[in-house]
């Protein structure tokens, strides 16, 4: 959504989207160019322009350029004082709502271009608005109430119940959370087996999400990265290898339900079982399962393995703000009850318990968590499931019917094609990419009238784009043989 305001004419598409910029009070804006961020140069138009791409190799071996999003310094909202006057013309607050009201003209109209990442946009809390006016904060372990009494722990436990209950572990055997993002739930996970192993190494696919390297550096962990087949799942035989020339340490490892970029679901059951076959027995290896996304849907898909705790795993977390359609980012993270007592402690400050990663909570999170589910239940989501399945295979359909090459795994709603020639196209349509390939994640609030205009939008585009005889890229590295349909394996 910040790419709505900026107006780096380097991007010519920006006009079609660009909202606020012609209406801003140019006195609202920094009146100054701020200096670059510190480079190895001296901040040259030319080194502005080269923060925007990064040398990268790609997966052929050669190198392309990665695009960064634009500097929103450039178009930063200063906060001014009020003119000393103020309180009786009320110019102030009479300009701060115009710009208010044309944010959220350009909110609603980026939303309607809104494909590339796993956010669910469905939802109605009108009924919480009475609640706003409250600093809720759920300070402290959510089982123990503190001496801070504006908080929302009722709430957040019987959502913490709820999925105890999905993921079939007893209300007295599990302990948990709400976070403030899905990667809190991964860095917590990650801390859990850590200190349940000291000196145990992490194993991680190649295709998790970056908040679990950022866990190894952050905890100074071994880290062994694990290979993954052309799906996006780990590689078992990969896996293997790296356990039997690490036997000596227990494993720590995170298990993908859902990979970021080709939703790939993880194969649990073959984890568990290399894991034994290895020779680690259930007290000498500790599972994190990162099902950010897919952690919801998985249990209402008909076939998929189950992500249950009569399973040895320690801890699994879920993102609030994706699938279940938090309007603020938000997730939950459920492990045992006995691995939470090894980084607990007790503080008198808040006559509470400290075992969360960050201190102060935000505690409105679980009154929406909660009135979702409530509206929702088991039914709604698994209506809402379906249709995600269902989508996903028309989209995958349509473009490969368009001549384009697109993968989407079993269990999954993601849908992986070649990435768009021009990074217009990609900020219009804020799609996910990584090296050659882009993704459409769908999600409740993707209807098929919104594929059918991307779809159209897509098609119209790549005639201009190849008119001169150039080709799409292959993209058999990325999704296969039986996927790519480029030039070269139509």
């Amino acid at each position: 959504m910040v790419g709505a305001l900026e107006s780096d004419q380097s991007f010519s598409m920006a006009e079609k989207f660009d909202n606020l910029s012609e209406c801003f009070d140019p006195t609202a804006v920094v009146p100054e160019p701020l200096p670059l961020p510190v480079t190895n140069g001296t901040g040259s138009d030319h080194e502005e322009k080269n923060l925007k791409k990064k040398k990268v190799v790609n997966g052929g071996g050669g190198e392309r350029e990665m695009v960064l999003g634009r500097n929103v310094h450039t178009t930063s909202l200063a906060v001014t004082e009020p003119e000393s006057n103020d309180e009786f013309t009320g110019d102030k607050e009479a300009y701060m709502a115009s710009v208010l009201a044309r944010y959220r003209k350009t909110l609603v109209e980026r939303t309607k271009y809104h494909l590339g990442y796993p956010y669910n946009l469905d939802f109605d809390y009108g009924a919480l608005g009475q609640l706003q006016h409250f600093s809720i904060n759920n300070l402290g372990d959510p089982f123990i109430e503190s001496n801070y009494g504006v908080h929302s722990r009722p709430f957040e436990v019987g959502v913490l119940d709820w999925f105890a209950r999905l993921w079939e572990i007893e209300r007295d055997d599990y302990w948990g959370y709400i976070t403030n993002c899905g990667t809190e739930g991964n860095l917590h996970g990650i801390l859990v087996g850590r200190e349940v192993f000291p000196d145990g190494i992490l194993y991680a696919s190649s295709e998790s999400h970056y908040s679990v390297f950022k866990a190894a550096r952050m905890y100074r962990m071994e880290c062994e990265k694990v290979d993954t087949l052309i799906s996006g799942e780990i590689d078992c035989d990969d896996f293997r290898r790296k356990l039997l020339a690490n036997k000596d340490k227990p494993a720590i490892l995170n298990v993908n339900i859902g990979t970021t970029v080709k939703g790939a679901v993880d194969d649990l059951d073959l984890v568990i079982k290399t894991l034994e076959e290895c020779g680690f027995s259930h007290d000498r290896f500790y599972i994190h399962c990162d099902g950010a996304l897919f952690g919801l849907m998985m249990p209402f898909v008909k076939r998929a393995p189950k992500v249950t705790f009569n399973k040895p795993i320690g801890s699994v977390s879920v993102s609030g703000h994706k699938f279940v359609g938090c309007p603020m980012p938000c997730g939950v993270q459920i492990t045992r009850m006995k691995h939470i007592k090894v980084l607990s402690n007790n503080v008198e400050y808040l006559a509470s318990r400290d075992a969360t990663i960050m201190g102060s909570r935000n505690g409105h999170a679980p009154l929406f968590l909660w009135y979702t589910l409530n509206r929702k239940g088991y039914k709604g989501f698994q209506k809402e499931v379906q249709k995600c399945l269902r989508n996903a295979h028309y989209l995958k359909d349509r473009l490969r019917e368009a001549g384009i090459s697109a993968m989407l795994n079993e269990l999954s709603s993601t849908v992986v094609f070649e990435r768009p020639k021009e990074e217009e196209f990609v900020r219009r349509w804020q799609l996910a990419c990584q090296g050659d390939i882009a993704h459409v994640v769908v999600m409740p609030s993707v209807t098929v009238e919104k594929l059918d205009h991307f779809l159209k939008d897509l098609v119209e585009q790549r005639l201009v784009w190849y008119k001169d005889g150039s080709q799409p890229p292959c993209l058999v590295k990325d999704v296969g043989i039986n996927n790519c349909i480029c030039p070269a394996h139509k």
